[in-house]
């Protein structure tokens, strides 16, 4: 850890900062626009030209940001570039670029290097730095603050480096960036204090953590606490049913208790830009650094991942039932982003189901309000692009089994109403439809 050398930092220079926000996607966005909103002049780094062009233009490219809004941020004077050179003049630089999984299951770092790199060469003294792309434990220190220290600068004494994890929750309507509590842990206590006092600007709370390690494995807390126990429903509804146990009920009883226990619901796999992915983050670490498996993590990484396989075999059941084979039967997909009432489809389990069902040989179709092409393959493939059934009734007639992935609310207002769905999420009723 970096000696701490107190007041050699300015650690109050909050009020109306040039703030540059590099990543401007689900995480980024959000963000600078309850910045803007503070008083703090914005700038949007990106590396892409699209992305840049199109809201430079006031258009919008995720869910939660509407067009209205970049208007107004706009009006506010935020502006984004590709230009990194936007960096010298900053007081604040945050940086919320993706870290994916590499394809051996470790953390990909790529662009958290070359975004450390970039402000190597760039950064000017008495700068915050704060890295919110959700990692490893250990990645603020270890891996990035060499590299932002590259151009000579050095944290605590001309340079404040923290990590703040990111919260996003895509669609939700209740809890956003303002009133989402802010973790916050810098490499030294005045790196901590600057970064608190830069957020409890324009965020409602922020939690000092003991350090970057404490906020950086927080946030893999969170998620592989949900990652376990969706695990273990989706687990439960396998045997289940098996057994002759309505799960779901079983789900509304327990609930009712109103102290240790919180309800978690099956589904067909998980999907988003944390859960699949943030638990394997801490997994990786462990088995790399001490040389033995998290077990927890790994068993619900395989429940998980089997259950789009096991949705397949109860749809193959099911056309059993009917005395239809899945060869040359029309299966309807509704819903195939990850989560619902959003357009997002990254790591969306409808992707290995359709791929299953299509190697079964079904003849896979899908609607989805939030989606009219979709490519099922997830690797560019354009001979893979589905398009989306426009009209939902002549769909819902001449599909063999109509599956329910995700509870858009498009689906519960009557649409499906007497039609025989297999429901992945529990949101249906009627004598027609059938569970998970």
């Amino acid at each position: 850890m970096t000696e701490e050398r107190d007041g050699q930092v300015n650690a109050s220079k909050t009020s109306g900062e040039s703030v540059v926000v590099v990543g401007l996607g689900y995480v980024g966005l959000p963000l600078l626009v309850e910045m803007v909103r503070a008083g703090h002049r914005v700038i949007g780094l990106d590396r892409s030209a699209a992305v840049v062009d199109s809201l430079n233009a006031g258009r919008s490219h995720i869910d939660d940001v509407g067009d209205a809004t970049i208007a107004e941020i706009l009006a506010a004077g935020f502006r984004s570039t590709v230009d990194a050179a936007c960096i010298a003049e900053a007081d604040t630089v945050v940086v919320c670029v993706p870290t994916p999984l590499s394809r051996d299951g470790a953390p990909d770092l790529g662009a958290v290097e070359g975004v450390g790199r970039m402000l190597g060469e760039r950064l000017t003294s008495d700068t915050l730095v704060v890295l919110e792309s959700t990692t490893y434990p250990g990645t603020t220190e270890e891996f990035f603050q060499p590299l932002v220290e590259a151009g000579g600068l050095r944290v605590g004494e001309n340079l404040c480096l923290a990590f703040s994890p990111e919260r996003v929750d895509p669609g939700n309507r209740v809890y956003g960036i303002r009133n989402t509590p802010k973790v916050v842990g810098g490499v030294t206590t005045t790196c901590t204090q600057r970064a608190v006092d830069f957020y409890a600007s324009f965020i409602d709370t922020v939690v000092s953590a003991k350090g970057t390690r404490e906020a950086e494995m927080a946030k893999l807390l969170e998620n592989t606490y949900r990652h376990i126990n969706i695990a273990l429903v989706n687990e439960m509804a396998r045997f289940s049913h098996e057994l002759g146990i309505d799960l779901w009920n079983v789900i509304d009883c327990a609930k009712t208790k109103p102290f240790g226990f919180q309800a978690f619901y099956p589904g067909p796999g998980v999907g988003g830009h944390c859960i699949p992915i943030d638990p394997n983050y801490l997994s990786h670490t462990v088995q790399a650094r001490l040389h033995y498996p998290f077990r927890f993590v790994e068993l619900a990484q395989e429940v998980n991942a089997g259950m789009p396989n096991y949705v397949a075999r109860r749809i193959q059941d099911r056309l059993n039932d009917d005395g239809k084979a899945v060869r040359g039967s029309t299966v309807l997909l509704l819903g195939v982003t990850y989560k619902a009432n959003i357009a997002d489809e990254r790591e969306s389990p409808a992707v290995p189901l359709a791929l299953k069902l299509e190697a079964m040989g079904a003849d896979v179709r899908f609607h989805d309000p939030y989606v009219d092409v979709w490519n099922a393959a997830e690797h560019g493939d354009p001979q893979r692009l589905l398009k989306g059934e426009q009209n939902l009734s002549s769909a819902l007639r001449e599909a063999d089994i109509v599956v329910l992935l995700q509870a858009h609310r498009e689906y519960l207002d009557g649409a499906l109403d007497g039609v025989g769905v297999f429901d992945t999420r529990g949101v249906l009723a009627g004598s027609e439809v059938v569970r998970l």
